[in-house]
């Protein structure tokens, strides 16, 4: 392939692919410059001998690698959720067209970003994907062993706990209608469930080890409802929370706050709107369930505030609520060293 020549863009737009890449690449006043496209041996060449410039790209796998490789080489680089860039795409969809709408995204005032992890942020990441796959699959196994007992009428009481100690129980007693090929089956998928229990152990204690030596995870612990799973997932998503401009941002981007619906001077307000890391915003979730369960309302400012407000609204709502106000108290210690929520007796709060 020859080589590229650089057209002294300022500002190029990357569609990333998987073997190829296109480029596009914009003057100071917006007009396309340079089109062209690479493999994956060929785009960094051309942009190690690029004068430095803004770079925008998608998000999508690979793009935060890519991004920490451009950003080594000088280059200022952007990562755009995919749904912004969009509104951009003129005419009919291809890969240069889309390119030529990230380098007009990325140059806009009011554009949101992605922003870029390090390398154990993502292997952080990978750690609890990893562990919500295997939940999933050990979910899947005990519904699945659970339906072929129903085949033969024997009922199992519902819940992993109790599923592990009626199994045994069920294969053992010879006066039920279980055929000798069923009991072999469940015997071999109940220790397939052994098996993925212990991995999930495993996954589990190297999460908690990590929360344990770092200072901000640490710190996160103080507050009621996150633990070891959410404090690490909120690092490994966020960072330093640097961008959120404030407390209610990282609430917003958990989506814990209502979708609003405005059209002529009259707003209406919705569900949650359920957007960001659904991972995340699962595990605060079930904090705050937690802590409305668990947590002593004469112990504890937070208790007294729940009391409250359940007296006034669904329990599920308040839970949602609750979650909210995590958040945020979450989002002031990643952004204040040093802080930590300190358990105030509500009458000294």
């Amino acid at each position: 392939m020859p080589k590229i020549k650089h057209q002294n863009a300022s500002v190029y737009g990357i569609d990333l692919g998987k073997s190829t890449f296109h480029v596009v690449g914009m003057d100071k006043t917006g007009v396309p410059v340079q089109r062209a496209k690479f493999t994956r041996k060929t785009i960094f060449n051309f942009f190690e001998q690029a004068p430095a410039a803004l770079i925008g790209m998608e998000a999508c796998p690979g793009s935060q690698w890519f991004a920490r490789k451009l950003l080594a080489m000088g280059h200022r680089v952007k990562i755009i959720p995919a749904q912004f860039v969009k509104p951009f795409v003129k005419s009919n969809k291809n890969d240069t067209l889309d390119a030529e709408a990230i380098a007009e995204a990325v140059v806009r005032p009011t554009m949101r970003f992605v922003k870029i992890r390090g390398e154990d942020q993502v292997d952080m990441q990978a750690l609890h994907r990893i562990r919500s796959r295997l939940v999933s699959n050990r979910t899947q196994l005990i519904n699945q062993m659970r339906a072929l007992c129903l085949e033969y009428g024997v009922a199992i009481r519902i819940g992993a706990g109790v599923f592990k100690i009626d199994l045994p129980r069920v294969l053992a007693d010879e006066a039920n209608d279980l055929s000798p090929n069923m009991r072999r089956i469940l015997a071999d998928l109940f220790d397939d469930l052994a098996v993925i229990e212990a991995r999930t152990a495993t996954v589990t204690r190297e999460i908690e080890a990590h929360a344990a030596r770092d200072d901000v995870a640490c710190r996160l612990l103080t507050v009621p409802g996150i633990g070891p799973l959410g404090a690490t997932a909120l690092l490994a998503a966020v960072g330093d929370g640097k961008q959120f401009s404030k407390a209610r941002d990282l609430a917003s981007w958990l989506g814990l706050v209502p979708r609003q619906h405005l059209t002529g001077g009259k707003p209406t307000l919705l569900g949650i709107s359920k957007r960001g890391n659904p991972y995340v915003r699962r595990l605060f979730i079930h904090g705050a369930r937690a802590c409305m369960i668990h947590l002593k309302s004469v112990r504890d400012r937070f208790g007294n505030w729940i009391s409250k407000l359940k007296l006034r609204m669904h329990p599920n709502k308040v839970v949602v609520a609750l979650a909210n106000k995590i958040a945020r108290i979450a989002w002031v210690i990643l952004n204040k060293p040093g802080a930590l929520y300190e358990r105030v007796d509500p009458a000294y709060a």
